[in-house]
Protein backbone atom coordinates (compact mmCIF):
# COMPACT_ATOMS: atom_id res chain seq x y z
CA UNK A 1 0.00 0.00 0.00
CA UNK A 2 2.94 2.21 0.61
CA UNK A 3 5.63 3.27 -1.82
CA UNK A 4 8.99 3.61 0.18
CA UNK A 5 10.30 5.95 -2.56
CA UNK A 6 7.30 8.26 -3.55
CA UNK A 7 7.28 11.46 -5.03
CA UNK A 8 7.68 14.77 -3.17
CA UNK A 9 4.16 16.31 -2.95
CA UNK A 10 2.67 19.65 -1.39
CA UNK A 11 0.14 21.40 -1.52
CA UNK A 12 0.04 22.15 -5.26
CA UNK A 13 0.50 18.32 -5.90
CA UNK A 14 -2.85 17.64 -3.44
CA UNK A 15 -4.51 20.06 -5.32
CA UNK A 16 -3.29 17.67 -8.53
CA UNK A 17 -4.70 14.60 -6.45
CA UNK A 18 -8.24 16.20 -6.36
CA UNK A 19 -7.92 16.88 -9.62
CA UNK A 20 -7.28 13.38 -10.72
CA UNK A 21 -9.78 12.32 -8.61
CA UNK A 22 -12.12 14.01 -10.80
CA UNK A 23 -11.14 13.17 -13.73
CA UNK A 24 -11.65 9.22 -12.78
CA UNK A 25 -15.33 10.19 -11.98
CA UNK A 26 -14.15 10.81 -8.09
CA UNK A 27 -13.59 13.26 -5.55
CA UNK A 28 -11.52 14.56 -2.67
CA UNK A 29 -11.78 16.06 -0.06
CA UNK A 30 -10.08 17.47 2.61
CA UNK A 31 -10.55 16.85 6.62
CA UNK A 32 -8.85 18.09 9.61
CA UNK A 33 -5.82 15.99 10.35
CA UNK A 34 -5.54 17.21 13.83
CA UNK A 35 -5.71 15.57 16.76
CA UNK A 36 -7.82 15.06 18.86
CA UNK A 37 -10.33 16.27 15.74
CA UNK A 38 -9.10 13.30 13.44
CA UNK A 39 -9.34 10.47 16.69
CA UNK A 40 -13.02 11.10 17.58
CA UNK A 41 -13.78 11.22 13.27
CA UNK A 42 -12.48 8.24 13.18
CA UNK A 43 -14.28 6.49 16.13
CA UNK A 44 -17.43 7.25 14.58
CA UNK A 45 -16.99 4.62 11.68
CA UNK A 46 -18.46 1.14 12.57
CA UNK A 47 -17.30 -1.15 9.86
CA UNK A 48 -13.82 -0.23 8.10
CA UNK A 49 -11.47 -2.18 6.33
CA UNK A 50 -8.56 -0.77 8.14
CA UNK A 51 -4.86 -1.28 6.42
CA UNK A 52 -1.55 -0.22 7.25
CA UNK A 53 1.66 -0.99 5.76
CA UNK A 54 3.81 -1.46 2.91
CA UNK A 55 5.45 -3.53 0.14
CA UNK A 56 7.56 -5.62 2.92
CA UNK A 57 4.59 -6.40 5.92
CA UNK A 58 0.69 -5.64 5.44
CA UNK A 59 -1.87 -5.56 8.28
CA UNK A 60 -5.09 -5.43 7.57
CA UNK A 61 -8.79 -5.41 9.72
CA UNK A 62 -12.65 -4.85 9.71
CA UNK A 63 -14.58 -3.39 12.31
CA UNK A 64 -14.58 -0.05 14.22
CA UNK A 65 -11.82 1.80 15.35
CA UNK A 66 -10.53 2.24 18.94
CA UNK A 67 -9.73 5.06 20.04
CA UNK A 68 -6.12 6.18 18.09
CA UNK A 69 -3.69 7.07 20.48
CA UNK A 70 -0.19 9.58 19.89
CA UNK A 71 3.23 8.56 20.61
CA UNK A 72 3.70 8.74 24.47
CA UNK A 73 0.41 7.83 25.35
CA UNK A 74 -1.28 4.68 26.74
CA UNK A 75 -1.98 1.69 24.28
CA UNK A 76 -3.37 -1.53 23.88
CA UNK A 77 -4.85 -4.03 21.41
CA UNK A 78 -8.44 -5.38 22.22
CA UNK A 79 -10.19 -8.19 20.65
CA UNK A 80 -12.61 -6.77 17.93
CA UNK A 81 -11.39 -3.07 17.85
CA UNK A 82 -8.71 -1.64 15.02
CA UNK A 83 -5.72 -0.28 17.27
CA UNK A 84 -3.95 2.60 15.24
CA UNK A 85 -1.15 4.77 16.82
CA UNK A 86 0.29 7.60 14.92
CA UNK A 87 3.07 10.37 15.24
CA UNK A 88 0.48 13.50 15.34
CA UNK A 89 3.19 16.03 14.24
CA UNK A 90 3.77 13.73 11.04
CA UNK A 91 0.12 13.60 9.43
CA UNK A 92 0.11 16.13 6.96
CA UNK A 93 -3.45 15.57 5.94
CA UNK A 94 -6.51 13.43 6.07
CA UNK A 95 -8.21 12.75 2.54
CA UNK A 96 -11.44 11.22 1.89
CA UNK A 97 -11.57 10.03 -1.72
CA UNK A 98 -15.07 8.72 -3.08
CA UNK A 99 -15.06 6.76 -6.28
CA UNK A 100 -18.55 7.62 -7.84
CA UNK A 101 -18.27 4.87 -10.32
CA UNK A 102 -17.96 1.55 -10.24
CA UNK A 103 -19.42 0.46 -6.54
CA UNK A 104 -18.91 3.70 -5.37
CA UNK A 105 -16.14 3.04 -2.72
CA UNK A 106 -15.13 5.54 -0.14
CA UNK A 107 -11.80 5.76 1.74
CA UNK A 108 -10.01 7.69 4.38
CA UNK A 109 -6.16 8.26 3.67
CA UNK A 110 -4.20 9.52 6.15
CA UNK A 111 -0.93 11.41 4.20
CA UNK A 112 2.61 12.36 5.39
CA UNK A 113 4.48 15.29 4.48
CA UNK A 114 5.56 13.50 1.56
CA UNK A 115 2.83 12.58 0.45
CA UNK A 116 3.05 8.80 1.69
CA UNK A 117 0.33 6.74 2.60
CA UNK A 118 0.56 6.21 6.37
CA UNK A 119 -2.99 4.52 6.97
CA UNK A 120 -6.23 3.84 4.96
CA UNK A 121 -9.69 3.08 6.37
CA UNK A 122 -12.22 1.97 3.65
CA UNK A 123 -15.87 2.72 4.47
CA UNK A 124 -17.88 -0.74 4.27
CA UNK A 125 -21.47 0.68 5.06
CA UNK A 126 -23.67 2.90 3.70
CA UNK A 127 -24.01 4.65 7.38
CA UNK A 128 -19.89 5.15 7.28
CA UNK A 129 -20.09 6.81 3.66
CA UNK A 130 -23.02 9.66 5.29
CA UNK A 131 -20.88 9.80 8.20
CA UNK A 132 -17.73 10.99 6.46
CA UNK A 133 -19.87 14.02 5.06
CA UNK A 134 -20.06 15.34 8.01
CA UNK A 135 -16.17 15.52 9.02
CA UNK A 136 -14.61 18.31 9.35
CA UNK A 137 -13.27 20.07 6.66
CA UNK A 138 -9.78 21.53 5.82
CA UNK A 139 -8.66 23.98 3.38
CA UNK A 140 -7.95 22.06 0.30
CA UNK A 141 -5.08 24.10 -0.92
CA UNK A 142 -2.80 24.09 2.13
CA UNK A 143 -1.41 21.32 4.63
CA UNK A 144 -2.95 21.33 8.12
CA UNK A 145 -0.53 22.88 10.36
CA UNK A 146 0.12 19.66 12.73
CA UNK A 147 2.12 21.68 14.91
CA UNK A 148 -1.42 23.17 16.42
CA UNK A 149 -2.92 21.54 18.95
CA UNK A 150 -7.20 21.68 17.91
CA UNK A 151 -9.19 23.16 20.36
CA UNK A 152 -9.57 21.44 23.74
CA UNK A 153 -6.46 19.12 23.01
CA UNK A 154 -4.19 17.66 25.51
CA UNK A 155 -0.39 18.69 25.07
CA UNK A 156 1.89 16.34 23.50
CA UNK A 157 2.92 13.71 26.20
CA UNK A 158 6.59 13.41 26.41
CA UNK A 159 8.07 10.10 24.86
CA UNK A 160 10.42 7.87 27.24
CA UNK A 161 13.58 7.18 25.78
CA UNK A 162 13.86 3.67 24.23
CA UNK A 163 17.69 3.54 25.25
CA UNK A 164 16.32 2.64 29.04
CA UNK A 165 12.39 2.44 28.23
CA UNK A 166 9.79 -0.21 27.96
CA UNK A 167 7.92 -2.45 24.77
CA UNK A 168 5.85 1.13 24.16
CA UNK A 169 9.10 3.36 24.19
CA UNK A 170 10.41 1.05 21.33
CA UNK A 171 7.42 1.07 19.10
CA UNK A 172 7.43 5.14 19.48
CA UNK A 173 11.06 5.06 18.32
CA UNK A 174 10.29 2.98 15.57
CA UNK A 175 7.24 5.27 14.65
CA UNK A 176 9.25 8.17 14.27
CA UNK A 177 11.66 7.09 11.23
CA UNK A 178 10.64 3.21 11.13
CA UNK A 179 13.52 3.03 13.98
CA UNK A 180 16.51 3.48 11.63
CA UNK A 181 18.08 6.36 14.33
CA UNK A 182 17.38 3.50 17.09
CA UNK A 183 18.53 0.46 14.69
CA UNK A 184 21.72 2.63 13.64
CA UNK A 185 22.87 3.07 17.80
CA UNK A 186 21.33 -0.01 19.12
CA UNK A 187 24.30 -0.90 21.13
CA UNK A 188 23.11 1.73 23.63
CA UNK A 189 20.05 -0.45 24.53
CA UNK A 190 20.18 -1.77 27.80
CA UNK A 191 18.16 -4.38 27.48
CA UNK A 192 18.78 -7.87 25.96
CA UNK A 193 18.61 -8.02 22.04
CA UNK A 194 20.27 -10.10 19.68
CA UNK A 195 20.17 -11.04 15.63
CA UNK A 196 17.96 -13.85 15.05
CA UNK A 197 17.74 -16.42 11.29
CA UNK A 198 14.63 -14.51 9.81
CA UNK A 199 14.34 -17.80 7.81
CA UNK A 200 12.15 -18.99 11.03
CA UNK A 201 8.97 -16.70 10.96
CA UNK A 202 7.18 -19.07 9.47
CA UNK A 203 7.91 -21.66 11.76
CA UNK A 204 6.99 -19.68 14.63
CA UNK A 205 3.88 -18.50 13.16
CA UNK A 206 3.02 -22.43 12.33
CA UNK A 207 3.85 -23.31 15.89
CA UNK A 208 1.83 -20.40 17.54
CA UNK A 209 -1.13 -21.15 15.14
CA UNK A 210 -0.92 -25.02 16.02
CA UNK A 211 -0.75 -25.03 19.70
CA UNK A 212 -3.16 -21.91 19.79
CA UNK A 213 -0.64 -19.39 21.89
CA UNK A 214 -2.15 -16.10 20.96
CA UNK A 215 0.79 -13.38 19.95
CA UNK A 216 0.65 -9.73 18.72
CA UNK A 217 1.05 -8.39 15.73
CA UNK A 218 2.26 -4.85 14.44
CA UNK A 219 2.90 -3.53 11.53
CA UNK A 220 4.37 0.19 10.31
CA UNK A 221 3.88 2.13 7.90
CA UNK A 222 5.48 6.21 7.92
CA UNK A 223 4.60 7.80 11.23
CA UNK A 224 1.91 5.26 11.72
CA UNK A 225 1.32 1.66 13.78
CA UNK A 226 -1.84 -0.84 13.65
CA UNK A 227 -1.89 -3.97 15.79
CA UNK A 228 -3.87 -6.77 16.48
CA UNK A 229 -3.66 -9.67 18.72
CA UNK A 230 -5.28 -13.15 19.56
CA UNK A 231 -5.19 -16.58 17.93
CA UNK A 232 -4.07 -17.55 14.86
CA UNK A 233 -6.43 -19.54 12.87
CA UNK A 234 -4.44 -20.03 9.76
CA UNK A 235 -1.08 -19.71 7.85
CA UNK A 236 0.14 -20.28 4.66
CA UNK A 237 3.15 -19.40 2.46
CA UNK A 238 3.67 -19.30 -1.55
CA UNK A 239 6.61 -20.17 -3.13
CA UNK A 240 7.91 -16.98 -3.43
CA UNK A 241 8.21 -16.42 0.31
CA UNK A 242 4.99 -14.90 0.74
CA UNK A 243 3.73 -15.82 4.31
CA UNK A 244 0.22 -15.09 5.30
CA UNK A 245 -1.27 -15.53 9.09
CA UNK A 246 -5.21 -14.85 9.58
CA UNK A 247 -6.53 -14.84 13.13
CA UNK A 248 -10.43 -13.30 13.82
CA UNK A 249 -11.07 -10.39 11.98
CA UNK A 250 -7.46 -9.53 11.07
CA UNK A 251 -4.82 -10.75 8.58
CA UNK A 252 -0.99 -10.38 8.49
CA UNK A 253 0.95 -10.54 5.46
CA UNK A 254 4.64 -10.78 5.04
CA UNK A 255 6.95 -10.56 2.12
CA UNK A 256 9.60 -13.14 3.21
CA UNK A 257 12.86 -12.27 1.20
CA UNK A 258 11.73 -8.66 1.36
CA UNK A 259 13.20 -8.83 4.99
CA UNK A 260 17.03 -8.18 5.06
CA UNK A 261 17.34 -8.25 9.18
CA UNK A 262 15.37 -10.06 12.20
CA UNK A 263 15.83 -8.86 15.81
CA UNK A 264 14.88 -10.41 19.07
CA UNK A 265 14.63 -7.53 21.76
CA UNK A 266 13.29 -7.77 25.40
CA UNK A 267 11.91 -4.87 26.84
CA UNK A 268 9.67 -4.54 30.06
CA UNK A 269 5.94 -5.11 29.37
CA UNK A 270 2.76 -6.31 31.67
CA UNK A 271 4.26 -9.47 32.56
CA UNK A 272 8.03 -8.08 33.21
CA UNK A 273 10.29 -8.66 30.50
CA UNK A 274 9.05 -9.78 27.52
CA UNK A 275 10.54 -10.86 24.03
CA UNK A 276 9.35 -9.32 20.46
CA UNK A 277 10.72 -10.17 17.03
CA UNK A 278 11.59 -7.28 15.13
CA UNK A 279 11.80 -7.40 11.02
CA UNK A 280 13.72 -4.74 9.37
CA UNK A 281 13.53 -4.08 5.65
CA UNK A 282 16.65 -4.03 2.87
CA UNK A 283 16.31 0.16 4.34
CA UNK A 284 16.79 -1.04 8.34
CA UNK A 285 13.44 0.17 8.48
CA UNK A 286 11.52 -2.15 11.57
CA UNK A 287 8.46 -2.90 9.53
CA UNK A 288 6.82 -5.65 11.42
CA UNK A 289 6.93 -7.03 15.66
CA UNK A 290 5.55 -9.81 16.47
CA UNK A 291 5.21 -10.07 20.25
CA UNK A 292 2.90 -9.94 23.04
CA UNK A 293 1.10 -6.91 24.12
CA UNK A 294 -1.00 -6.11 27.56
CA UNK A 295 -1.96 -8.89 30.28
CA UNK A 296 -2.42 -11.99 28.57
CA UNK A 297 -2.09 -14.41 31.07
CA UNK A 298 1.16 -15.63 32.85
CA UNK A 299 1.10 -19.24 31.11
CA UNK A 300 0.73 -17.30 27.20
CA UNK A 301 3.67 -15.23 28.51
CA UNK A 302 5.95 -18.00 29.69
CA UNK A 303 5.26 -20.05 26.82
CA UNK A 304 6.16 -16.78 24.55
CA UNK A 305 9.64 -16.55 26.06
CA UNK A 306 10.05 -19.56 25.76
CA UNK A 307 9.67 -20.05 22.43
CA UNK A 308 11.75 -17.11 21.67
CA UNK A 309 14.44 -18.46 23.87
CA UNK A 310 14.54 -21.42 21.72
CA UNK A 311 15.19 -18.96 18.29
CA UNK A 312 18.25 -19.87 16.63
CA UNK A 313 20.46 -16.73 16.31
CA UNK A 314 21.88 -14.82 13.03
Amino acid sequence: MTDHHPERRDADGLRAFEKHCDRRNGTARLIDARMPELARCLTLFQYVQAVTGGPVARIEQTGGYALPSLRGEAFAVQPGSIALRVDGGAVASAVVVRDEGGIGTVALRLLDADGRTMHQGRLLSDGDRLLVGLARTADAGTLVDTGTPAAGASPVPEVPAWESGDQLAQLDAILVDGGIARRGEFNRYRGEHRAIDVTVVPEVLDHVCSTGLPIGVAVFAPAAMQACGGRLHVTDRTVGGQVFAAMADSSFQLDLPGVRACHLVRSLAAHGPTSAIELDDEDGRCVAVITQFGIVGEPVHTAWEHLAASLPDA
